[in-house]
């Protein structure tokens, strides 16, 4: 996907306060901390079409609305992900704002994540 450079340079800038997860770092982290969070931030169409088994979906345009009641312990950990870990990253950087201390996007997202042999779910199944 082409992105415009405004966007870009705002992803770029986000990418300077947030950290980043590679998918298998991504999977160990969910494996070793069973209360560690998957968020799909990915629009509902993504979402319904396939996603992480076990993610949450908390879409870029309602998580800084419903992020606090869902998880309300702004010290868990949260790993977001979307199609190629731009919007995730914007996300990541709206939560620290928010005061989430353990929050994490995923470097590549879905796209990375399906390249690397991820498992993967309809909405309908999990």
């Amino acid at each position: 996907m082409k992105h415009s450079e405004g966007f870009l340079n705002i992803v770029t800038d986000a990418k300077t306060r947030i950290r980043e997860v590679s998918v298998e770092d991504a999977r160990r982290r969910t494996i070793a901390n069973p209360d560690a969070i998957l968020i799909d931030v990915r629009e509902d169409n993504e979402w319904e079409a396939a996603h992480a088994p076990g993610a949450e979906h908390l879409g870029k345009g309602i998580i800084e609305r419903d992020i606090e009641a869902r998880v309300p312990d702004k010290s868990t950990e949260l790993i977001l992900y979307c199609g190629g870990g731009f919007r995730s990253a914007l996300a990541a950087d709206v939560l620290q704002v928010m005061g989430y201390t353990n929050v994490w996007s995923m470097a590549g997202g879905w796209k990375a994540w399906r390249e690397a042999g991820g498992p993967t779910s309809a909405a309908e199944e999990s």
